[in-house]
């Protein structure tokens, strides 16, 4: 961490520190809510995790600590598994993250960072949308100051709107009061730790004006010191059904961190090393994990905070751990009057940015698809829930790449006019067919899964064609990689432009497709496969010109 350091860094990181700080307090004691465990332990989340991220990571800016989306993760799936039991909530919140940081080492080791590349930037932003919509139906009790209930969006808003009735005004006003702070906060004073500013107003206007005589929920007292260590009461074995919820929180965290620390060292010049983004995660949950905390990552507003800051390395993050530490040893006392409403509105504020919509209308004008994809992610959040809702993305993303790998487009040439030049005639129609030539080119590998959909739309071209057939081209520019299904299927297209007359010629291949093409055999039946022939010179030798 301080290799290639520089002393004249030390200032602008103290005072990142003590920022990113500053907007941590307010922000981990409502993710904490949110995860259904105390207050406290999501400061022991970013003092820990801070530590554990600066000790192995690769980002000089990613700030990681409790998230909106993990904490929401987290107590919709802990809850049913402690059967009500806040002790073995708290143990089995403490071993997930003992498992996610197990899980981040064997990823190291196995290099599975590109794996995350399979989940799509669309099934994300339909993901994304349909968890800030949850976790906002998770924070709307205390903001009205009702019981609420339900498992799911539509379930817990149903109940919402039957409680209407019972809402308590002056919790609302004092949540929407911390709503409208800040919302202004945000447009006035970008950057800048405008919650931190909102909870300690709420804090002294609550215990003036007695707000709890009103039946206004707070925070109550927080436990002064800083967190024990040990490993989790409990073990794997104990507890089933953890192993998804950890592999679920992995997918998050390391999405949205390897995101974050990407666009923030492309702002700087400089480069993260992927790979070790899973060092970086595996420190911050295993140090957590023994602070009894819950799953931590990199998430981008903290960690813009710690960039708009002045941050220039990860010393950054060692000191907001020694702000919230200083605060723990000293300051919790004050936090007891905090109304649970300001908390609900700072999460709120939060996840705001999770729901794109203006993205998702855009994305119906450029392609319906795409927009498909999205809803289904958005509403398959919603109807199932978090964590069901991150397994159907990531395998919606896969289906979606099969799908399209599976039915790639076959372009059927011409030559363009003029020219030695061929381009597909389907979007260019003033192109010249060549007489008694079929010429196409498969914009994909040709691969097991796709030599069926290639195969049968030849065949039908060449049915169409007729006895006036006299060359039949493949020209694979574009296909990267050939395996042996697709070499068996130019076989079988060779056999049926000789039962019409006609040949089979192989051009513009690559030197890894080709060695693969003239192993099986493959030159037996369309010629010699040259690196030096192009599409016109084929077409040239049977005596089709220009």
């Amino acid at each position: 961490m301080t290799r290639g350091y520089r002393p004249a860094w030390l200032g602008a990181d103290l005072l990142a520190g003590v920022t990113l700080a500053a907007y941590a307090i307010p922000v981990s004691l409502a993710y904490a809510s949110l995860a259904g465990l105390p207050p406290q332990v999501g400061l022991y989340g970013y003092l820990l995790g801070g530590l554990g991220y600066a000790a192995l990571g690769s980002s000089r800016h990613l700030a990681v600590g409790p998230t909106s989306a993990i904490s929401m993760l987290v107590g919709a799936s802990i809850a049913p598994l402690a059967a009500g039991d806040p002790g073995r909530l708290g143990a089995i919140a403490s071993l997930a993250a003992l498992e996610v940081g197990i899980l981040c080492v064997f990823a190291w080791i196995l290099r599975l960072s590109s794996l995350t590349n399979f989940i799509s930037e669309t099934v994300l932003l339909g993901f994304k949308a349909g968890a800030g919509l949850t976790i906002a139906s998770t924070q709307l009790p205390n903001l009205f100051g009702v019981s609420g209930g339900g498992e799911h969006f539509f379930g817990r808003v149903a109940i919402i709107v039957q409680q209407l009735g019972d809402t308590n005004p002056v919790t609302l006003v004092v949540g929407l009061g911390a709503l409208g702070a800040l919302l202004l906060g945000e447009r006035l004073l970008p950057g800048r730790p405008a919650a931190l500013v909102v909870v300690i107003a709420a804090i002294v206007l609550s215990a003036f004006l007695g707000l709890s005589d009103h039946g206004v929920v707070t925070v109550g007292a927080i436990p002064q010191g800083l967190p024990s260590l040990g490993v989790p009461a409990l073990r794997p074995r104990d507890v089933d059904g953890l192993v998804p919820l950890a592999a679920a929180c992995l997918l998050l965290a390391y999405i949205e961190g390897v995101s974050a620390a990407r666009t923030l060292a492309t702002k700087h010049g400089y480069a993260i090393d992927a790979r070790r983004e899973f060092l970086g995660l595996a420190g911050a949950n295993l140090l957590v994990a023994l602070g009894h905390g819950y799953p931590v990552a990199g998430g981008l507003s903290q960690s813009a905070v710690n960039e708009q800051a002045g941050a220039k390395s990860r010393m950054a993050l060692v000191f907001a751990s020694g702000t919230l530490a200083v605060c723990l040893l000293f300051l919790t006392g004050f936090v007891s009057d905090l109304p649970k409403a300001v908390l609900a509105a700072i999460v709120l504020m939060a996840v705001s940015g999770l729901i794109d919509m203006r993205e998702i209308a855009r994305l119906r004008r450029l392609s319906s698809l795409e927009f498909g994809v999205a809803l289904a992610a958005l509403v398959g959040v919603l109807l199932l829930g978090i964590l069901q809702g991150v397994l159907l993305a990531a395998v919606t993303s896969i289906l979606l790449l099969l799908a399209r790998t599976s039915t790639p487009h076959v372009a059927f040439l011409g030559r363009i006019p003029g020219s030695d030049r061929f381009s597909d005639l389907a979007r260019n129609p003033d192109n010249e067919p060549p007489p008694g030539v079929i010429a196409f080119r498969v914009e994909s590998g040709l691969v097991y899964f796709n030599v069926e959909h290639v195969l049968r739309i030849v065949r039908g071209r060449i049915d169409e064609a007729g006895g006036g057939l006299r060359l039949v081209v493949c020209d694979l520019s574009t296909s990267p990689y050939v395996d042996l299904a697709g070499a068996r299927m130019l076989e079988e297209l060779s056999r049926d432009a000789r039962a019409r007359g006609a040949m089979l010629r192989v051009v513009e291949a690559h030197g890894s497709v080709r060695d693969i093409l003239r192993a099986v055999g493959l030159e037996e039946y369309v010629g010699h496969i040259s690196r030096r022939t192009s599409l016109a010179d084929a077409i040239a030798d049977i005596g089709v010109g220009a």
